[in-house]
């Protein structure tokens, strides 16, 4: 069906038909022309964790390419399996989460080059925040304790305020 690339133990690099190769009887689809053989261990022992419906903790270097092998491994695990259900997929930080949905843009870029734009499986994925980071409101943006951005932020967006400064009432807020 597709030539696996030998870049997977070379250094060369690979065409995008050829980064689809598998990884114990699942084919695995790899956005970038070349992976290491760390990427290829990692993939394999996240399969098996998969398989075994267990938890893993696998360790890479910073800069070993954890975040796309990961997304690429997974999400052909997903569309191997159908019934395995969604990803969570959580950061620390807004520029992590922000690297996460770019890595999956161009593996979904890359699928597209494989099996055409209008296929049906594409991927749907939402970066979630805080208040405190989406806030644009200038009293609510510069607090720095989460419990006030939230209490200011409530108190501005809550129905009964919206009603009262539309002219509606006294407004709720429990206190009467």
């Amino acid at each position: 069906r597709f030539a696996p690339c030998s870049a997977i133990r070379s250094s060369r690099s690979c065409s995008a038909e050829e980064m689809r190769f598998q990884v114990e009887e699942l084919e695995v689809q790899f956005p970038y022309p070349r992976i290491y053989p760390e990427q290829y261990a990692y993939m394999v022992e996240l399969k098996r964790s998969l398989d075994a419906r267990g938890h893993s903790m696998l360790e890479m270097p910073t800069g070993t390419g954890k975040t796309i092998t990961l997304l690429s491994l997974i999400t052909s695990y997903q569309r191997a399996h159908p019934a395995m259900g969604k990803l969570l997929y959580c950061t620390r930080t807004i520029p992590e989460m922000e690297k996460v949905l770019e890595e999956l843009k161009v593996l979904e870029a890359h699928r597209d080059e494989l099996f055409g734009q209008d296929r049906k499986d594409k991927l749907f994925a939402v970066g979630l925040t805080s208040r405190r980071n989406l806030c644009v409101h200038e009293r609510v943006s510069q607090q720095t304790e989460r419990h006030l951005v939230d209490q200011h932020c409530r108190q501005l967006t809550a129905s009964w305020v919206r009603e009262r400064a539309r002219g509606g009432g006294s407004g709720g807020g429990g206190s009467g």
